[in-house]
């Protein structure tokens, strides 16, 4: 059997200028006017009130380990790492890995602060421990 190849597909519309400011290192989620909420992942209308009134911001950076779970991975092929969800002080969740730690001291309630890595020329959204808030 054989696979297809597949290409990327190119971003479009909110998530080509969520792509876009990584790409320039800038870290931006959404906020609406409508209800005063934040929003991630980039959408063209609030999921909470549905108005079209979302505005790019940059977050504190801010946040907390919800949940996170090590992906185990022989050591030729990069070694193990973590993925994370990360609650944001503004009040969305998303996934990213925190790095700066081994895998395994990753937990649950740790303080991270976000951090834009270069990666293959493209903006990876990482965190990091957050020393300041231990």
């Amino acid at each position: 059997m054989t696979v297809p190849d597949q290409q990327a597909v190119a971003p479009q519309g909110v998530e080509a200028q969520y792509r876009q400011a990584l790409d320039q290192g800038r870290f931006l989620i959404q906020h609406c006017a409508g209800c005063d909420r934040a929003v991630f992942y980039p959408r063209m209308i609030c999921p909470h009130c549905g108005a079209d009134k979302l505005a790019w911001t940059e977050p504190n950076g801010r946040g907390e380990v919800y949940s996170t779970t090590v992906v185990r991975r022989k050591p030729e092929a990069g070694g193990d790492y973590n993925v994370a969800l990360i609650d944001l002080q503004e009040g969305v969740r998303l996934m990213s890995r925190v790095e700066g730690v081994a895998p395994d001291a990753v937990h649950i309630g740790m303080a991270v602060r976000a951090q834009v890595a270069q990666q293959d020329g493209r903006g990876l959204l990482i965190f990091r421990p957050n020393q300041e808030a231990q």
